[in-house]
Protein backbone atom coordinates (compact mmCIF):
# COMPACT_ATOMS: atom_id res chain seq x y z
CA UNK A 1 0.00 0.00 0.00
CA UNK A 2 1.23 3.28 -1.00
CA UNK A 3 2.93 5.84 2.28
CA UNK A 4 0.21 8.17 0.61
CA UNK A 5 -3.25 6.13 0.93
CA UNK A 6 -3.59 6.90 5.40
CA UNK A 7 -3.64 10.49 4.10
CA UNK A 8 -6.05 10.42 1.61
CA UNK A 9 -8.07 8.00 3.85
CA UNK A 10 -7.65 10.72 6.92
CA UNK A 11 -8.75 13.22 4.64
CA UNK A 12 -11.84 11.68 3.12
CA UNK A 13 -13.19 10.45 6.50
CA UNK A 14 -12.23 14.71 7.59
CA UNK A 15 -14.57 15.67 4.19
CA UNK A 16 -17.22 13.53 5.34
CA UNK A 17 -17.64 14.26 8.88
CA UNK A 18 -17.84 18.09 8.01
CA UNK A 19 -20.07 17.25 5.18
CA UNK A 20 -22.21 15.11 8.25
CA UNK A 21 -22.46 17.28 10.51
CA UNK A 22 -24.32 20.11 9.37
CA UNK A 23 -27.78 18.11 8.12
CA UNK A 24 -27.51 15.79 11.50
CA UNK A 25 -27.67 18.96 13.59
CA UNK A 26 -30.64 20.13 11.09
CA UNK A 27 -32.31 17.17 11.32
CA UNK A 28 -31.77 17.14 15.29
CA UNK A 29 -32.96 21.11 15.54
CA UNK A 30 -36.33 19.89 13.09
CA UNK A 31 -36.84 16.86 15.59
CA UNK A 32 -38.65 16.72 19.34
CA UNK A 33 -41.92 15.62 20.97
CA UNK A 34 -43.81 19.19 19.77
CA UNK A 35 -43.45 18.26 16.25
CA UNK A 36 -41.35 19.63 13.23
CA UNK A 37 -40.14 23.20 12.61
CA UNK A 38 -40.08 24.58 8.95
CA UNK A 39 -36.62 25.87 8.52
CA UNK A 40 -37.62 29.37 7.87
CA UNK A 41 -38.46 29.15 11.63
CA UNK A 42 -35.35 27.11 13.12
CA UNK A 43 -33.38 29.77 11.29
CA UNK A 44 -34.94 32.63 12.90
CA UNK A 45 -35.74 31.21 15.87
CA UNK A 46 -31.96 30.28 16.05
CA UNK A 47 -30.58 33.81 14.99
CA UNK A 48 -33.07 35.30 17.66
CA UNK A 49 -31.58 32.80 20.48
CA UNK A 50 -27.89 33.65 19.52
CA UNK A 51 -28.86 37.40 19.86
CA UNK A 52 -29.02 38.27 15.88
CA UNK A 53 -32.75 38.89 14.92
CA UNK A 54 -36.70 39.11 15.58
CA UNK A 55 -37.94 36.49 17.96
CA UNK A 56 -40.56 33.82 17.29
CA UNK A 57 -44.03 34.00 19.13
CA UNK A 58 -43.04 32.67 22.72
CA UNK A 59 -43.66 29.25 22.87
CA UNK A 60 -42.08 28.34 19.28
CA UNK A 61 -39.12 31.14 20.62
CA UNK A 62 -38.76 28.56 23.42
CA UNK A 63 -38.79 25.39 21.64
CA UNK A 64 -36.24 26.24 19.17
CA UNK A 65 -33.82 27.14 22.09
CA UNK A 66 -34.82 24.08 23.75
CA UNK A 67 -33.97 22.44 20.80
CA UNK A 68 -31.00 24.04 19.95
CA UNK A 69 -28.87 23.87 23.01
CA UNK A 70 -29.54 20.05 23.11
CA UNK A 71 -28.26 19.89 19.79
CA UNK A 72 -25.18 21.61 20.88
CA UNK A 73 -25.04 19.67 24.05
CA UNK A 74 -25.35 16.53 22.22
CA UNK A 75 -22.36 17.01 19.97
CA UNK A 76 -20.24 18.91 22.22
CA UNK A 77 -20.38 16.11 24.43
CA UNK A 78 -20.14 13.33 21.50
CA UNK A 79 -16.75 15.43 20.64
CA UNK A 80 -15.45 15.52 24.33
CA UNK A 81 -15.92 11.99 25.56
CA UNK A 82 -14.50 10.53 22.03
CA UNK A 83 -11.34 13.06 22.71
CA UNK A 84 -11.03 11.38 26.22
CA UNK A 85 -11.03 7.85 25.29
CA UNK A 86 -8.59 8.96 22.45
CA UNK A 87 -6.33 10.14 24.54
CA UNK A 88 -6.48 7.32 26.93
CA UNK A 89 -6.13 5.20 24.73
CA UNK A 90 -2.95 6.74 22.79
CA UNK A 91 -1.63 6.97 26.98
CA UNK A 92 -1.93 3.99 28.14
CA UNK A 93 -1.47 2.16 24.47
CA UNK A 94 -4.06 0.36 24.99
CA UNK A 95 -7.41 0.12 22.61
CA UNK A 96 -9.69 -0.96 25.44
CA UNK A 97 -8.96 2.06 27.26
CA UNK A 98 -11.65 4.70 27.65
CA UNK A 99 -13.06 7.12 30.31
CA UNK A 100 -16.25 5.18 30.99
CA UNK A 101 -13.98 1.47 31.41
CA UNK A 102 -11.33 3.15 33.41
CA UNK A 103 -14.02 5.28 36.13
CA UNK A 104 -12.70 8.29 34.54
CA UNK A 105 -16.65 9.38 33.87
CA UNK A 106 -17.51 7.78 37.06
CA UNK A 107 -15.22 9.65 38.99
CA UNK A 108 -16.59 12.81 37.71
CA UNK A 109 -19.90 11.44 38.40
CA UNK A 110 -19.31 11.04 41.82
CA UNK A 111 -17.76 14.74 41.85
CA UNK A 112 -20.61 16.35 40.28
CA UNK A 113 -23.12 14.13 42.89
CA UNK A 114 -21.23 15.67 45.45
CA UNK A 115 -21.52 19.11 44.23
CA UNK A 116 -25.45 18.58 43.72
CA UNK A 117 -25.49 17.67 47.41
CA UNK A 118 -23.78 20.32 48.82
CA UNK A 119 -25.44 22.99 46.39
CA UNK A 120 -29.13 21.30 47.32
CA UNK A 121 -28.29 21.32 51.08
CA UNK A 122 -27.35 17.95 51.43
CA UNK A 123 -23.63 19.25 53.05
CA UNK A 124 -24.54 23.03 54.56
CA UNK A 125 -21.32 23.12 56.47
CA UNK A 126 -19.09 21.70 53.62
CA UNK A 127 -19.96 24.06 50.86
CA UNK A 128 -22.28 26.95 51.20
CA UNK A 129 -23.29 28.41 47.67
CA UNK A 130 -26.19 29.88 46.16
CA UNK A 131 -27.81 27.96 43.03
CA UNK A 132 -26.24 30.97 40.48
CA UNK A 133 -22.69 29.61 41.69
CA UNK A 134 -23.89 25.63 41.03
CA UNK A 135 -23.22 25.83 37.30
CA UNK A 136 -19.36 26.49 38.14
CA UNK A 137 -19.28 24.48 41.09
CA UNK A 138 -20.59 21.54 39.93
CA UNK A 139 -17.92 21.07 36.67
CA UNK A 140 -15.21 21.85 38.89
CA UNK A 141 -16.19 19.11 41.21
CA UNK A 142 -16.44 16.97 38.20
CA UNK A 143 -13.23 17.34 36.85
CA UNK A 144 -11.62 16.86 40.12
CA UNK A 145 -13.43 13.68 40.75
CA UNK A 146 -12.35 12.99 37.17
CA UNK A 147 -8.79 13.84 37.52
CA UNK A 148 -8.18 11.46 40.77
CA UNK A 149 -9.87 8.63 38.95
CA UNK A 150 -7.82 8.51 36.14
CA UNK A 151 -4.69 9.30 38.24
CA UNK A 152 -5.79 6.67 40.97
CA UNK A 153 -6.00 3.91 37.80
CA UNK A 154 -2.54 5.08 36.28
CA UNK A 155 -0.97 4.82 40.06
CA UNK A 156 -2.03 0.85 40.71
CA UNK A 157 -2.19 0.03 37.56
CA UNK A 158 1.36 1.12 37.31
CA UNK A 159 2.91 -0.16 40.71
CA UNK A 160 5.14 -2.73 39.45
CA UNK A 161 6.98 -0.07 36.35
CA UNK A 162 4.80 -1.81 33.67
CA UNK A 163 1.01 -1.23 32.61
CA UNK A 164 -0.42 -3.79 31.37
CA UNK A 165 -3.96 -4.82 29.83
CA UNK A 166 -5.47 -6.89 32.39
CA UNK A 167 -3.89 -4.90 35.12
CA UNK A 168 -4.99 -1.90 33.69
CA UNK A 169 -8.60 -3.03 33.09
CA UNK A 170 -9.39 -4.90 36.43
CA UNK A 171 -7.84 -1.84 38.15
CA UNK A 172 -10.69 0.12 35.87
CA UNK A 173 -13.50 -2.55 37.11
CA UNK A 174 -12.48 -2.38 40.37
CA UNK A 175 -12.60 1.33 40.73
CA UNK A 176 -16.01 1.87 38.89
CA UNK A 177 -17.01 -0.72 41.36
CA UNK A 178 -16.14 1.11 44.27
CA UNK A 179 -17.73 4.25 42.71
CA UNK A 180 -21.12 2.50 41.80
CA UNK A 181 -21.23 1.70 45.78
CA UNK A 182 -20.48 5.18 47.04
CA UNK A 183 -23.18 6.82 44.10
CA UNK A 184 -25.60 4.19 45.87
CA UNK A 185 -25.20 5.49 48.81
CA UNK A 186 -25.33 8.87 48.03
CA UNK A 187 -28.65 8.24 46.55
CA UNK A 188 -29.79 6.49 49.06
CA UNK A 189 -28.92 9.40 51.30
CA UNK A 190 -30.63 11.82 49.18
CA UNK A 191 -33.68 9.86 48.42
CA UNK A 192 -35.83 12.38 51.10
CA UNK A 193 -35.31 15.19 48.65
CA UNK A 194 -36.84 14.66 45.49
CA UNK A 195 -35.19 17.23 43.65
CA UNK A 196 -31.79 16.52 44.95
CA UNK A 197 -32.34 12.49 43.87
CA UNK A 198 -33.75 13.44 40.88
CA UNK A 199 -30.67 14.93 39.85
CA UNK A 200 -28.54 11.94 41.10
CA UNK A 201 -30.38 9.81 39.31
CA UNK A 202 -30.56 11.88 35.66
CA UNK A 203 -26.77 12.48 35.74
CA UNK A 204 -26.79 8.08 35.98
CA UNK A 205 -28.32 7.48 33.37
CA UNK A 206 -27.48 10.52 31.31
CA UNK A 207 -29.70 13.46 29.86
CA UNK A 208 -29.39 16.05 26.99
CA UNK A 209 -32.88 17.33 27.46
CA UNK A 210 -33.62 20.43 28.83
CA UNK A 211 -29.88 22.03 28.15
CA UNK A 212 -29.32 25.49 28.76
CA UNK A 213 -26.74 27.98 27.11
CA UNK A 214 -25.32 26.92 30.42
CA UNK A 215 -24.75 23.61 29.44
CA UNK A 216 -23.22 24.73 26.04
CA UNK A 217 -20.53 26.96 27.33
CA UNK A 218 -19.50 24.18 30.03
CA UNK A 219 -19.01 21.86 27.40
CA UNK A 220 -17.53 24.11 25.13
CA UNK A 221 -14.56 25.32 27.52
CA UNK A 222 -14.15 21.72 28.35
CA UNK A 223 -13.81 20.53 25.28
CA UNK A 224 -11.73 23.50 23.83
CA UNK A 225 -9.30 23.42 27.01
CA UNK A 226 -8.63 19.99 25.48
CA UNK A 227 -8.24 20.58 22.16
CA UNK A 228 -5.07 22.76 23.55
CA UNK A 229 -3.21 19.57 24.62
CA UNK A 230 -3.10 18.10 21.28
CA UNK A 231 -0.27 19.54 19.57
CA UNK A 232 1.94 18.63 22.61
CA UNK A 233 0.95 14.84 23.03
CA UNK A 234 0.38 14.50 19.31
CA UNK A 235 3.53 13.01 18.79
CA UNK A 236 4.65 12.24 21.97
CA UNK A 237 1.97 9.26 21.94
CA UNK A 238 2.60 7.94 18.60
CA UNK A 239 6.55 7.48 20.33
CA UNK A 240 5.07 6.17 23.45
CA UNK A 241 3.30 3.18 21.51
CA UNK A 242 6.37 0.92 21.29
CA UNK A 243 7.03 1.76 25.03
CA UNK A 244 8.19 4.40 27.92
CA UNK A 245 12.35 3.14 27.52
CA UNK A 246 12.31 3.57 23.67
CA UNK A 247 10.03 7.28 24.01
CA UNK A 248 12.38 8.14 26.72
CA UNK A 249 15.66 7.50 24.89
CA UNK A 250 13.95 9.57 21.45
CA UNK A 251 13.91 12.44 23.80
CA UNK A 252 10.00 12.24 25.13
CA UNK A 253 9.13 13.98 28.49
CA UNK A 254 6.87 10.85 29.66
CA UNK A 255 5.86 12.25 33.09
CA UNK A 256 5.14 15.58 30.77
CA UNK A 257 2.67 14.16 28.62
CA UNK A 258 1.29 11.57 31.46
CA UNK A 259 0.19 15.09 32.87
CA UNK A 260 -1.21 16.82 30.11
CA UNK A 261 -2.77 13.66 28.61
CA UNK A 262 -4.73 12.92 32.04
CA UNK A 263 -5.06 16.70 32.37
CA UNK A 264 -7.07 17.01 29.26
CA UNK A 265 -8.89 13.61 29.20
CA UNK A 266 -10.14 14.67 32.65
CA UNK A 267 -11.25 18.22 31.66
CA UNK A 268 -13.39 16.75 28.44
CA UNK A 269 -14.84 14.11 30.43
CA UNK A 270 -15.75 16.11 33.52
CA UNK A 271 -17.27 18.89 30.91
CA UNK A 272 -19.40 16.00 29.47
CA UNK A 273 -20.45 14.57 32.90
CA UNK A 274 -21.29 17.94 33.92
CA UNK A 275 -23.78 18.33 31.79
CA UNK A 276 -25.28 15.17 30.86
CA UNK A 277 -24.64 12.82 32.83
CA UNK A 278 -22.64 9.45 32.68
CA UNK A 279 -22.85 8.13 28.44
CA UNK A 280 -20.92 5.19 27.74
CA UNK A 281 -19.01 3.72 25.19
CA UNK A 282 -18.58 7.28 22.78
CA UNK A 283 -14.65 7.42 24.10
CA UNK A 284 -14.55 3.89 23.20
CA UNK A 285 -16.36 3.11 20.13
CA UNK A 286 -15.60 6.40 18.22
CA UNK A 287 -11.98 6.60 18.65
CA UNK A 288 -12.10 2.52 17.54
CA UNK A 289 -13.89 3.45 13.90
CA UNK A 290 -11.59 6.83 13.37
CA UNK A 291 -8.34 4.76 13.75
CA UNK A 292 -9.88 2.08 11.62
CA UNK A 293 -10.07 4.28 8.93
CA UNK A 294 -6.81 7.03 9.50
CA UNK A 295 -4.50 4.56 11.17
CA UNK A 296 -3.06 5.27 14.55
CA UNK A 297 -1.12 8.38 13.90
CA UNK A 298 -2.01 10.44 17.13
CA UNK A 299 -1.98 13.60 14.82
CA UNK A 300 -5.04 12.62 12.88
CA UNK A 301 -6.90 10.40 15.74
CA UNK A 302 -6.74 13.02 18.03
CA UNK A 303 -8.55 15.46 15.90
CA UNK A 304 -11.13 13.69 14.18
CA UNK A 305 -12.45 12.15 17.06
CA UNK A 306 -13.79 14.97 18.35
CA UNK A 307 -15.67 15.34 15.12
CA UNK A 308 -16.31 11.96 14.71
CA UNK A 309 -17.61 11.54 18.29
CA UNK A 310 -20.28 14.99 17.12
CA UNK A 311 -21.41 13.71 14.54
CA UNK A 312 -21.82 9.70 16.41
CA UNK A 313 -23.68 10.83 19.47
CA UNK A 314 -26.20 13.58 17.41
CA UNK A 315 -26.90 10.67 14.67
CA UNK A 316 -28.04 8.29 17.54
CA UNK A 317 -29.98 10.57 19.22
CA UNK A 318 -31.99 11.63 16.40
CA UNK A 319 -32.53 8.02 15.33
CA UNK A 320 -33.73 7.01 18.22
CA UNK A 321 -36.17 10.06 18.55
CA UNK A 322 -37.21 9.26 15.13
CA UNK A 323 -37.83 5.64 15.85
CA UNK A 324 -39.33 6.11 19.20
CA UNK A 325 -41.21 9.58 19.59
CA UNK A 326 -41.84 10.59 22.92
CA UNK A 327 -40.91 6.86 24.20
CA UNK A 328 -36.78 8.09 24.01
CA UNK A 329 -34.69 6.19 26.09
CA UNK A 330 -31.98 8.34 28.20
CA UNK A 331 -28.65 8.59 25.95
CA UNK A 332 -26.68 6.20 28.85
CA UNK A 333 -28.82 3.29 28.11
CA UNK A 334 -29.15 4.17 24.54
CA UNK A 335 -25.24 3.94 24.47
CA UNK A 336 -25.42 1.05 26.23
CA UNK A 337 -27.66 -1.39 24.30
CA UNK A 338 -26.09 0.46 20.85
CA UNK A 339 -22.63 -0.10 21.85
CA UNK A 340 -22.28 -2.66 24.31
CA UNK A 341 -22.83 -4.85 21.49
CA UNK A 342 -20.95 -3.38 19.27
CA UNK A 343 -18.07 -3.22 21.23
CA UNK A 344 -18.20 -7.07 22.00
CA UNK A 345 -18.24 -7.82 18.24
CA UNK A 346 -14.72 -5.71 17.86
CA UNK A 347 -13.67 -7.92 21.06
CA UNK A 348 -14.60 -10.89 18.73
CA UNK A 349 -12.97 -9.39 15.32
CA UNK A 350 -9.86 -9.02 17.53
CA UNK A 351 -9.13 -12.10 19.01
CA UNK A 352 -5.97 -12.48 17.73
CA UNK A 353 -4.51 -9.41 18.70
CA UNK A 354 -6.05 -9.59 22.48
CA UNK A 355 -4.74 -13.28 22.89
CA UNK A 356 -1.24 -11.05 22.66
CA UNK A 357 -2.02 -9.26 25.78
Amino acid sequence: MSTGAPARRTLLLALGLLVALPPLALLSLRTGSTGSLDLASLGRGCRAALGGGEPLPRTAQMIVELRLWRTLTTAGVGAALALSGAMLQGLFRNALASPSVLGVTGGASLGATLAILAVGGGAPLLLAVDGSRASVIVPLCAFLGAAAAVSLVTLLAGAGGRISAPTLLLTGIALNSVIAGVLALLSALALRDWEVSRAILSWSFGTLEDRSVEHVKIIAVGLVAALTVVPFVAWELDLLQTGEDDARSLGVHTARVRVLCIAGSSLAAAAAVAVAGQIAFVGLVVPHLVRLVSGRGHRSLLLLSPLAGAVFLLLVEWGQRALLGERTLPPGVMMSLVGGPFFLGMLLWQRRELDTW
